[in-house]
């Protein structure tokens, strides 16, 4: 059984400690990947806090890139040596959701307990299906996908989730067409890639809204075409003024509940509001619900931007490839694993679009 090293969570809203765990040989259609890069997500953050709940020690991170060394038995098309992406989608293939190819919403959960543990051999939760703070991970291949070789590590491995998330929620979830109207509630990592997705899906009009003003001005560099700042009094009246039939999909992107407040306000006839950040649990908010039935409005929720990772990912790497979607500028930092508590600290800060540990 391999030894590696990890960051492991012993206690909630505490720093991580980066220590010696054993790691189990891949079993059944599961590989052994040893990670090139991981980017820290604000889910790994909150999860670390305690945001949601969860059972500890546990290892986070789910936003890698790496190479796969060792195959468990019955595996095909990922032979030692591929470099893949290392994702949280992970997909029985035969549920409802699955086969209706949401496999985001996999029904089916963990098929056997996780491959970690201490050195005296006590269970270490794989957080998300992954637990990529760590030099190496075991995963079940249907969380992988091939990517080429010249793909820089550190912006590869943001197509695991932040890129996705952003892109499917607009592409995916959203459905936006050619010359609608987005607005894009928080222009961080994800927020940056939700107005990615909406200039790819041909809006007429990406409108920006955060509270900095230098997220503001990132996000025009990302293809906002105009900003609003959300501190300002009654935002959706600028919205009015920028385009008057208001937006066709707001796509939150923030896990701040003033902005899921404001959302509705934001929407035209028709229009739906796409939630893709996550609050603490037991945060709420409310709505009229009159205003959305009389006006034919809507409010989902889009997981990991609805992504089928076969028919989504190539589709990013030759967008890519093409300088048609931006992802080295997305890269804050890069960053040691024995830093992680310092990328994370700076990550809430909110000086980051995205700080990545390259091993």
């Amino acid at each position: 059984m391999p030894t590696i090293r990890a960051a492991v969570c012993h206690a909630h809203a505490e720093p991580l400690l980066v220590e010696e765990v054993q790691l189990a040989p891949p079993g059944p259609g599961e590989v052994r990947v040893r990670m090139e890069a991981v980017a820290i997500c604000a889910s790994d953050i909150s999860y670390a806090d305690g945001g949601w709940g969860g059972t500890l020690p546990a290892v986070f991170g789910h936003e890698g890139v790496g190479r796969v060394v060792e195959a468990g038995d019955g595996v095909r098309g990922f032979a030692p040596g591929a470099r893949v992406l290392v994702t949280l989608i992970r997909s029985c293939h035969a549920c409802p959701s699955c086969a209706a190819g949401r496999p985001a919403y996999c029904e089916e959960g963990l098929h056997r307990d996780g491959p970690l543990s201490t050195l005296q051999g006590t269970p270490i939760v794989q957080a998300m299906q992954c637990g990529a703070f760590a030099e190496e991970v075991v995963v079940d291949t249907s969380q992988l996908v091939e990517i080429p070789e010249e793909m820089p590590a550190a912006s590869a491995c943001l197509l695991s989730c932040g890129v996705i998330t952003g892109v499917g929620a607009a592409v995916n979830a959203a459905a936006l067409r050619p010359g609608q109207t987005a607005v894009i509630v928080g222009a961080g990592g994800v927020g940056l890639n939700a107005i990615q997705g909406a200039r790819l899906a041909g809006c007429a009009r990406v409108v920006a809204m955060d509270v900095s003003e230098e997220k503001l001005a990132d996000a025009r560099a990302f293809g906002a075409t105009d900003t609003i700042l959300a501190t300002e009094d009654k935002p959706w009246r600028r919205l009015a003024e920028i385009a008057p039939r208001m937006a066709d999909a707001v796509l939150v992107c923030t896990g701040a509940l003033p902005a899921f407040r404001t959302a509705p306000r934001l929407l035209g006839r028709g229009g739906r509001v796409v939630m893709v950040g996550m609050p603490h649990s037991g945060q709420t908010v409310d709505y009229e619900p009159v205003i959305l039935a009389a006006l034919g409005q809507g409010v989902t929720g889009s997981k990991m931007g609805d992504t089928v990772l076969a028919r989504d990912i190539p589709w990013l790497v030759d967008l890519y490839a093409q300088g048609r979607l931006e992802l080295d500028a997305l890269v804050s930092r890069r960053w040691a694993l024995d830093e992680i508590n310092d990328a994370i600290a700076d990550t809430k800060a909110g000086r980051a679009r995205r700080n990545v540990l390259v091993f």
